[in-house]
C-alpha cells in the first residue's frame, strides 16, 4: 500500500508534524508521525492492523478501531484510526494521550539545585481551587486543575533536587489569598511560586508570562506594617537600636532586594521556557496582585498559558506538556539559584 499526501489542508504543529481536518477532528500521518519521532511501524493490509515499536514498548492499532494494545495492554482513544487521502492517519490526541507519554524523548542530565546553592526551600502557590474554579476554557478545561497538576509536578522535580517544597494546597480546595499569604509567610522559604493558567475575552490571545510585584506598590507602607510585628531575620546582623523608624527601614531594603530578585526570578523562568519549548513568550511584567504584595520573600506569579484559547487550552489538558512546563519553571529556577550563588560568594 502506498502512502502519500494530496489535495488536503494542512496545519504545522510545532514538530513539523502536519495536522489533518477529518470530519472535523484533527489527524495526523502515521508515517509523518513515525519519521518525525524515529518509531519502526508495519502495516499488514489485509488484516488492517499496524505496529508501532520503539525501544521495548509496542502500540497496535486498527483501521476503524478506537481498541488499542499499549504493551499489550487494551486502551482506548477518543477517536478510531482513519485513511484519509490514501494515508493512515491519527487522531491528533492519540499522540498527546498515549504516544508523547510512552515514546518520551531524551533530554540532556538536568542541573540540581545543590545544598550549597542558596534556594533550599520553596513555596509553591496553586491559584484558585474549591468553589473557585478560576478561568474556564471553551472545552471545560478548568484553571484550577491544571494551576494544581502543574504545581505537583514542579514540587516533585524540586524535592528530586533536594528542595525542601512547602505547597499552599495540594488537593482541590479553596484557600483564601490571605491564607496562602500567612502560609507562605510562615514557611520562612526562599521563593514564593504562583502557578496559574490565563484567559481572555479575545480567543485569540495566547502565550507565557510571569508577573513579579509592581513597583507601584507602596514599600514603605509594606515595610512599617512588617517592623511593627515581624522579627527581622538576617545572617550576621543584630540591631543596636529596637526603633520602629529603623525596623521599617531595614525592611524597606529587604522589600526592595526582594523586588529585584522577583524580576531576575522571572527573567530566568522566561528564558528557560523560551529556550526549550515552541510557546509564544509575552515576558515579565509588574503586578499588584495581593499574594505578590504580601509575601516577604523574593516572589513570581506565572501565568501558563490561556485556557480561552482553542490550541493552548488543549496543550494545557495534556499532560506530557504539563510536565514540560513544570520542567521548564525548575530550570528557569536552577538557572536563577546559580547565579545568585556566584554573585554572593563574589560580593564576600
Amino acid at each position: 500500500m502506498i502512502f502519500f499526501l494530496s489535495g488536503c489542508s494542512t496545519v504545522p504543529t510545532g514538530e513539523s508534524i502536519a495536522t489533518y481536518d477529518v470530519n472535523g477532528i484533527d489527524y495526523i500521518s502515521l508515517v509523518n508521525l513515525c519519521n518525525v519521532k524515529g518509531i519502526g511501524w508495519d502495516y499488514d493490509i489485509f488484516a488492517r492492523t499496524i505496529s508501532l515499536t520503539k525501544d521495548a514498548h509496542k502500540i497496535d492499532l486498527m483501521l476503524g478501531d478506537t481498541l488499542i494494545l499499549v504493551d499489550g495492554r487494551p486502551s482506548h482513544i477518543a477517536y478510531p484510526v482513519d485513511v484519509s487521502q490514501g494515508m493512515v492517519v491519527l487522531p491528533y490526541s492519540f499522540k498527546e494521550q498515549v504516544f508523547d507519554s510512552l515514546f518520551r524523548e531524551y533530554y540532556p542530565e538536568r542541573k540540581l539545585i545543590r545544598k550549597a546553592l542558596k534556594i533550599k526551600k520553596v513555596v509553591i502557590d496553586a491559584g484558585h481551587g474549591g468553589e473557585d474554579p478560576g478561568a474556564l476554557g471553551r472545552g471545560g478545561l478548568k484553571e484550577k486543575d491544571v494551576n494544581l497538576d502543574v504545581a505537583r509536578r514542579l514540587s516533585n522535580i524540586l524535592r528530586a533536587d533536594g528542595v525542601e517544597v512547602v505547597m499552599t494546597r495540594s488537593s482541590d480546595r479553596f484557600i483564601s489569598l490571605l491564607g496562602r499569604v500567612s502560609i507562605s509567610n510562615s514557611a520562612n522559604a526562599d521563593l514564593f511560586i504562583s502557578i496559574h493558567s490565563n484567559a481572555n475575552r479575545i480567543r485569540s490571545m495566547n502565550g507565557f508570562e510571569v508577573y513579579y510585584v509592581a513597583p507601584s506598590v507602596d514599600d514603605s507602607k509594606r515595610a512599617y506594617n512588617s517592623a511593627r510585628s515581624v522579627p527581622i531575620k538576617v545572617k550576621h546582623f543584630e540591631m543596636a537600636s529596637n526603633s520602629l523608624a529603623l525596623k521599617a527601614i531595614i525592611w524597606d531594603m529587604i522589600y526592595t532586594s526582594n523586588q529585584a530578585e522577583s524580576i531576575a526570578l522571572s527573567r530566568s523562568i522566561c528564558r528557560s521556557m523560551d529556550d526549550n519549548s515552541d510557546s509564544r513568550i509575552i515576558g515579565i511584567k509588574g503586578a499588584r496582585f495581593a499574594v505578590l504584595k504580601g509575601t516577604r520573600m523574593p516572589a513570581v506569579l506565572v501565568e501558563t498559558g490561556f485556557v480561552s484559547n482553542r490550541e493552548e487550552e488543549r496543550l494545557l489538558k495534556n499532560s506530557y506538556y504539563r510536565q514540560k512546563l513544570a520542567e521548564n519553571i525548575a530550570e528557569g529556577i536552577r538557572d536563577f539559584a546559580e547565579v545568585s550563588t556566584m554573585m554572593e560568594v563574589a560580593q564576600r
